[in-house]
């Protein structure tokens, strides 16, 4: 395992608090609400709109991707990412605090804690226990729009920290990463459907791949599991943290939980399956693809 001084992954919700209150938002620190939810269910922008962490700039997932893919939610490219987040007021000298208002505490935020960390930005943080105990306990919210001064960005993509479609494939012969999949175990497994997907993309998981619920990193009370009880976890799936690791899901999104738990754990290098299943259910050999489903291979 890579033994560096990582950044710390997580602020709490009364640092952030203290830093609002005495104003240390600005070019040095920015706040993004990177929420997200399925088509019909509630409006993250609009809900943004209403209310969020005074200082705090909206991130539209659906807007800072490669919008020419056929998959669902794949990184933009290196220009598209460092011109989009200039204009949210970030530099390569910003820290950068991310939350959504997900019920569960976190669901998107950690993507975009991924993107920054693969485009090279490792000032970034995600807010523990995100918006909705932010709200829990009391602190400040605001309907003021944020309007901060453009910035300067270079993103520079970190390799290492991704995977494609074929570097999978070929994984499948080499073993050289173990592949671990963040879905519910109903949709690794192939007895339940993909929620909001495209009616063809069936569920299932990629032949040798271990499944570690994203849900399971998270309290019930929405924070980030210690690091002991995060080690806990990962020993029960006979995951080693002290060897390569893949994460996987369905589109790119809650395997960036797994990269964030085993970076509080200590390892920094979890590359992420950006295509993930959407990707590999379309593309993939269909021996490759296990399903307990009526349609998939047992």
């Amino acid at each position: 395992m890579v033994h560096q001084v990582l950044y710390r992954a997580l602020v709490s919700t009364k640092w952030l608090a203290d830093s609002v209150r005495t104003g240390k938002l600005g070019p040095g620190l920015r706040v993004l609400d990177a929420s997200w939810y399925s088509p019909g269910t509630r409006d993250a922008r609009k809900e943004y709109q209403e209310r969020h962490v005074p200082g705090a700039s909206f991130f539209d997932i659906e807007e800072c991707r490669d919008t020419a893919s056929p998959y669902e939610m794949m990184l933009p490219s290196e220009a598209s990412f460092a011109n989009y987040v200039g204009r949210l007021g970030i530099s390569n000298q910003t820290h950068v605090v991310v939350y959504d208002g997900d019920n569960l505490g976190s669901f998107y935020a950690p993507r975009v804690w991924w993107m920054f960390r693969v485009f090279g930005h490792r000032t970034v943080s995600v807010l523990n226990g995100g918006f909705r105990n932010w709200l829990k306990e009391g602190h400040p919210v605001t309907s003021e729009p944020s309007h901060p001064e453009q910035a300067i960005f270079k993103a520079t993509l970190d390799r290492s920290l991704l995977k494609t479609y074929e570097q999978v494939l070929e994984n499948l012969e080499s073993k050289r990463f173990q592949l671990v999949d963040s879905r519910s175990q109903g949709r690794y497994l192939g007895t339940e459907p993909e929620p909001d997907a495209d009616q063809r993309l069936g569920s299932g998981h990629i032949r040798g791949s271990l499944n570690m619920p994203f849900m399971n990193f998270l309290t019930e009370d929405g924070f980030e599991k210690s690091p002991e009880d995060l080690r806990a976890l990962f020993q029960d799936k006979k995951v080693d943290l002290s060897q390569p690791l893949i994460a996987t899901c369905r589109k790119g999104v809650t395997a960036c939980h797994i990269a964030l738990a085993a970076y509080l754990c200590g390892k920094p290098d979890v590359a992420v399956y950006d295509g993930s299943w959407s990707e590999w259910f379309r593309r993939a050999p269909p021996e490759t693809r296990v399903s307990q489903g009526k349609d998939g291979k047992a």
